[in-house]
């Protein structure tokens, strides 16, 4: 698979992620529950939320735990750049291109909310719309940026049985994650990798 067409993929990916965080920022405030949904089908939801931290919300503390991260993404996603051109130069199969094609547009659309996002934008709040290079600055400094989010499936809910240790008794929500366009690419090219690794890596299954 040639690199002309890793970086159609990767293109591709950024161009929907960011169209669709940036029509997300610039039109509607920050959603509190799922009962001020942008868009309920039931199964599916569109919100807005924003994350400050990694995955999952998490967060580094402390005042340079925000800048460590971006700083380690940053590295992320120049290994993953690596990986990709070094497999296209082996000759790598086309759905190992394809998988790190996606988890490297994944990464790098998510890196650039964090980045730029907070200079370029004005604060989201309840009830406050964001604008573009507003005239007293960005909500935040260079790397500072949150992550914006807004596609949710909570397929089902129930009850863990009694039964079950630690969790037994207690409610729970699959899928609970608010996630993106970008997350939705890494996910994508790691559960390929995992499901086609015997195409994806055909040295190690002759070994």
């Amino acid at each position: 698979m040639k690199l002309s067409r890793a970086v159609l993929i990767i293109l591709l990916v950024l161009l929907i992620d960011q169209a669709s965080k940036i029509y997300i920022k610039l039109n509607y405030t920050l959603t509190g529950s799922n009962s001020d949904a942008i868009v309920d089908w039931g199964k599916f939801k569109l919100l807005f939320y924003e994350n400050a931290g990694a995955a999952w919300g998490m967060e580094i503390p402390g005042d340079y735990g925000k800048l460590i991260l971006v700083v380690f993404r940053v590295f992320a996603v120049f290994g993953i750049g690596y990986w990709l051109v070094s497999s296209i130069k082996k000759n790598g199969h086309q759905i190992l291109i394809v998988c790190i094609s996606l988890i490297f547009a994944g990464a790098l659309g998510n890196i650039i909310d964090s980045i730029f996002y907070g200079v370029i934008f004005s604060g989201s709040y309840h009830g406050a719309i964001a604008t573009a290079f507003p005239d007293i600055g960005g909500y935040a400094g260079l790397g500072y940026g949150h992550v914006v989010d807004m596609l949710y499936f909570p397929l089902f809910e129930g009850d863990w049985p009694q039964w079950i240790p630690v969790v037994g008794g207690e409610h729970f929500k699959f899928f609970n994650a608010i996630f993106n366009v970008a997350d939705s690419a890494i996910t994508i090219g790691v559960i390929l990798l995992i499901l086609f690794s015997k195409k994806a890596f055909p040295d190690n299954e002759k070994a």
